[in-house]
């Protein structure tokens, strides 16, 4: 490590993410320290055990609200070591969620990082040159106590790009417009209807606005001119959603309850719904859809209102749970998705959904002649049903190309292998591509080696018995 170049043990150092791990190296090595001051970015996560560790510690403040943080005391420290800082990321890791039983004293400020007094001990200093700026406030001492870092960023960080709040509760009073700012965050927190609108006029040029688990709306609208990528999760129930960007490509709404939505995106490409119910969906000049990933317990209404859909090439659907309506329980068809997307090349099933699908399959239409990809995820939980099912979408797509099935992981070994082994012999001229899923991991594809050693292996194949219609 003496011999290295200084240029390449500070391309080595500038990799490190983790400030906290940089302040380690700065200790571990002489060089590590003396160019350290050369870095243009920190990051300080910690984890609220190792905060609350600390705290406990402090034994001579008079009161709660004198205890100075070991948090902010270091990232003082490391701050004040960079000559030019162009990052900043600093956050308590968890989330409101879980801190409901943490015992921590909800009126000191030790970890409330959005605090006016501590964001001034060195905001000004580096906001010269700062263009992307995190924090993640500790929600216990933040939520009771309103805030007015919006109002600081925008008097002092004219070159900011990118902007990130989570867990605070903002004012957005007396706000300058933030130009630079195209990129915008907030997590975790309350606004209403009307700091909405003012964050539509504060940031008019926002590219990418992501409110995740934002509560507090009632009639919420989203207006900005040069959006391209939206993400919106909403926890509460308003009753009516309003999204107008006319350069907006990417859409993302997850909804926790049922609401009216409102959509003006002549550009949308790519939109991504997850609700149980749209009560209407109202798609008012969506453009040219190319993706779609629809996820409801009501699929079949939600698609109806997507009405003729001729440009959409890549569908994704899931399902939220089966509801009983007046007529029974809506399902979908084959016929449906044909009717609605007629040019769709791709399409994908995920667990719940293809469960659905899985149980109309006697009554479907005709096939869908300009499917090239299908893939599917499966349960497996009654075997001659599922090859039956699988057996009836492949039948009728008739130009197929590439399948991919992923089974469940809790399925038996010898399941998987009798079902993927049964498949490929049955239509040898398909690309076949498996793997396992379960829920809330990665997805885990099976190399061709061992695909190989599936098909060889010899054993009396499972038979597929067409089911009559009635």
């Amino acid at each position: 490590m003496e011999t290295l170049p200084e240029i390449l043990v500070f391309e080595i150092l500038s990799r490190v993410d983790d400030s906290a791990a940089v302040a380690c190296c700065r200790a571990a090595w002489k060089t590590f320290n003396t160019l350290s001051p050369g870095l243009h970015s920190i990051n300080l996560q910690w984890p609220l055990s190792g905060c609350i560790e600390s705290r406990s510690r402090v034994s001579n403040a008079s009161s709660s609200s004198q205890i100075t943080s070991p948090l902010k005391t270091i990232f003082l420290n490391l701050l004040s070591n960079l000559t030019v800082v162009e990052s900043v990321r600093i956050g308590v890791k968890n989330k409101p969620r879980d801190l409901l039983h943490v015992d921590v004293e909800d009126k000191a400020n030790d970890l409330h990082l959005t605090d006016w007094d501590f964001i001034m001990e060195w905001l000004p200093r580096v906001s010269g040159s700062l263009k992307t700026l995190s924090i993640s406030d500790f929600w216990a001492q933040s939520f009771h106590r309103r805030s007015n870092v919006l109002f600081l960023v925008s008097a002092y960080c004219h070159n900011l790009v990118e902007l990130e709040v989570k867990n605070a509760w903002l004012s957005v009073d007396n706000l300058n417009q933030m130009l630079m700012v195209t990129s915008l965050t907030l997590e975790s927190m309350r606004l209403n209807d009307k700091e909405l609108t003012q964050l539509n006029k504060s940031f008019p040029n926002l590219q990418v606005f992501n409110l995740i688990d934002v509560r507090g709306f009632k009639l919420p609208k989203i207006h900005l001119l040069h959006l391209k990528t939206c993400h919106w999760t909403i926890t509460d129930a308003p009753p009516f959603i309003n999204v107008i960007a006319p350069n907006l490509i990417t859409l993302r709404i997850e909804c926790k309850k049922r609401a009216a939505i409102r959509v003006e995106a002549p550009l949308l490409t790519h939109f991504h719904l997850s609700i149980p119910h749209a009560d209407p969906l109202l798609l008012r000049r969506y453009g040219s859809i190319k993706t779609a990933w629809i996820e409801a317990s009501l699929i079949y209404p939600l698609l109806a209102q997507l009405r003729y859909t001729d440009t959409l090439d890549h569908l994704t659907l899931d399902s939220l749970g089966l509801i009983r309506g007046p007529f029974g329980i809506f399902k979908f068809t084959l016929q449906n998705l044909i009717n609605i997307f007629p040019n769709m090349t791709s399409l994908c099933f995920r667990s719940r959904a293809w469960s659905a699908f899985q149980t109309r399959a006697s009554i479907f239409g005709i096939g869908m002649e300009g499917l090239k990809t299908f893939c599917g995820y499966l349960m497996i939980v009654d075997l001659s049903s599922t090859l039956y099912s699988v057996a009836y979408v492949l039948d009728q797509c008739y130009n197929l190309v590439d399948v991919s099935l992923l089974i469940h992981r809790n399925v038996s070994s010898n399941v998987s292998k009798d079902f993927m082994r049964t498949c490929m012999l049955r239509w040898p001229k398909l690309n076949w591509r498996w793997g396992t899923w379960e829920e809330g991991k990665e997805d885990s594809w099976i190399s061709d080696e061992d695909l190989m050693q599936i098909s060889s292996y010899k054993k009396p194949e499972l038979r597929c018995v067409k089911k009559q219609r009635r």
